[in-house]
């Protein structure tokens, strides 16, 4: 026990030192591991850093502990996608609102009406497409990346 400056009493940690040396490790007191790289695999993994959405230093690091390491481009394709699926939904919406207003539907003929309705339709159909390529896009290379990863020898060239 020890009288701290302003007069009242206070305990002393002794071996405050100690413990300090026994707290867990972190990885920013942890030395490094260097890694020797020419330029342009330098460049390739701060690349695959960078579209991971990861610091080169921990990339390296999941890559380094087995994680499969995924792209957030993959997940800026699934954005597209949602947008795409919800232009979808507001031309389905806008269609069933015009077919159900008979006020409006009055001055069409039918054939008039036909031609309205088959061309929105093609429109959805467009939609789809582009739904389907944008998929295509990313389960493609997604289903590459998954067999390479599953067989070891193929992708050696075994």
């Amino acid at each position: 026990m020890g009288i701290l400056p302003c007069g009242a009493s206070g305990m002393r940690r002794e071996g405050y030192a100690m413990d300090r040396l026994s707290s867990p490790a972190t990885r920013k007191t942890q030395p490094p591991i260097k890694v020797y790289c020419l330029p342009e695999e330098r460049a390739e993994i701060e690349t695959m850093a960078r579209h991971s959405g990861h610091s080169v230093s921990t990339y390296l690091r999941l890559v380094g502990q087995g994680y499969r390491v995924t792209s957030i481009v993959d997940y800026q394709h699934v954005q597209e996608l949602a947008k795409i699926n919800g232009d979808l939904g507001r031309l389905g919406g806008l269609l069933k609102l015009w077919l159900t207003d008979d006020a409006k539907l009055a001055p069409y003929d039918i054939t008039t009406m036909s031609k309205a309705i088959v061309g929105v339709l093609d429109e959805i159909r467009a939609n789809q497409a582009t739904i389907r390529t944008v998929m295509t896009a990313i389960v493609t290379p997604l289903a590459a990346k998954n067999l390479a990863a599953k067989n070891p020898a193929a992708r050696d060239g075994r």
